[in-house]
């Protein structure tokens, strides 16, 4: 099953939801300032993606808390990302092994 890991206010995860129900394609929506990533499904996302830093929202609002995990290395800094999931970019779009970050298509096209 897809799960599209978002927020209700972000446009780009409202285009990846019109994107599968258009496509008649069952998806789990996962509203990340409710439930958000547990830590199994962070690692799977960052290994599919090519690492932790390919999540990190460099334009997030929380600056502060940015900078702070940018200086952070190893365990605590997963464990302050976990804690602070407003700082990843959304949507995390995942199925099984593979997973995007942002409104991919392109890379959706072949989900089923």
């Amino acid at each position: 099953m897809i799960q599209i890991f978002g927020t209700k206010k972000c446009n780009d995860t409202k285009k990846a939801e019109r994107f599968f129900k258009e496509r008649r394609i069952n998806y789990q929506f996962i509203d990340m300032k409710e439930k958000g990533m547990s830590k199994g499904e962070f690692n799977s996302v960052a290994q599919a993606v090519g690492g932790v830093d390919k999540l990190i929202n460099e334009n997030c609002k929380d600056k502060d808390m940015l900078s702070l995990i940018q200086h952070m290395s190893g365990d605590d800094r997963l464990e302050k990302i976990l804690e602070n999931q407003q700082i990843i970019k959304t949507p995390v779009v995942r199925n099984g092994k593979m997973a995007t970050i942002g409104y991919c298509p392109d890379a959706w096209k072949d989900w089923k």
